[in-house]
């Protein structure tokens, strides 16, 4: 068996191992499910939790299951602390991540000339930190990447849903990314739909190359299909908020994610 195989399999025994340990408890003697049976459980599961859709892609994945951590555990301001439910991803693993992004984008694009383009206002935190990690590995390796910023703003949130219409509302001239090595490096990919409607919008000024970098890209029934070059956490239908992520511009000044409350949403509702 091939390395993807077993690694499949492995995958399969983590989902379904504790739910075995559950039927156990009540047969005797205890449950021994043999390949075909585990395959079948793990179709089951498939069912309610999408993590096919997650196989083999490099990035690290938050299941459905997965309810982040009490409040009570993080330093989170008191205005805010009737407003979140938990803490989602703490700050320390947000870092830790972006730093391993910032190797593999350089290991992927190490030979070009980049024009990092960020995308307000909620992706200031995540690229303020990307390329800081960028030009400490430009600093201390054999190889850099020569690198310029730009920036550009989009609307297309209502309160907590993709509106799928896209607004450019900032940004410097885009004719200068003609020709130019782009890196686009947004918060969260909700849909899709935003990032594939800029996509088309850069295509009129025939940059060489562009490649998006996303902290969050979402799983939702709504999304049209597309996938940043690099992701940083792949995260389930929830809005969060925190790390420059905002809720009608709030929570910008958290430093985690967090899973923001029914309370928190009508609190600050537009």
């Amino acid at each position: 068996m091939n390395h993807s195989g077993l690694h499949f399999l492995k995958r399969c025994k983590d989902i379904v191992q504790p739910k075995i340990k559950i039927l156990s408890s009540f047969t005797h003697p205890p449950l021994v499910p043999n390949l075909y049976e585990l395959l079948l459980l793990t179709s089951t599961v498939w069912k309610k939790t999408p993590l096919w859709k997650s196989l083999g892609t490099n990035n690290c994945l938050i299941r459905d299951e997965e309810q982040g951590y009490d409040l009570d555990l993080f330093c989170i301001p008191k205005h805010y602390a009737a407003d979140l439910e938990r803490v989602y991803i703490p700050h320390g693993l947000i870092m830790d991540r972006t730093e391993r992004l910032a190797r593999d984008i350089m290991k992927d694009m190490g030979e070009h000339h980049i024009v990092a383009l960020c995308v307000l206002k909620g992706g200031y935190k995540f690229f303020a930190d990307l390329l800081d990690y960028i030009k400490a590995l430009n600093r201390n390796s054999d190889r850099s990447i020569p690198m310029t910023v730009d920036f550009i703003r989009l609307k297309s949130y209502q309160n907590d849903q993709s509106t799928g219409d896209i607004k450019v509302i900032g940004g410097d001239d885009l004719s200068t990314l003609t020709g130019k090595n782009v890196l686009i490096v947004e918060d969260i990919i909700d849909t899709g739909k935003t990032m594939k409607t800029l996509l088309e919008l850069l295509k009129q000024y025939n940059p060489k190359m562009v490649k998006v970098a996303s902290l969050l890209v979402k799983r939702t029934p709504r999304s049209v299909g597309y996938r940043p070059d690099f992701v940083g956490f792949e995260v389930p239908d929830k809005f969060v908020v925190g790390y420059a992520l905002d809720y009608n511009e709030y929570f910008r000044d958290l430093n985690h994610i967090c899973v923001i409350s029914e309370t928190g949403k009508e609190k600050y509702k537009a």
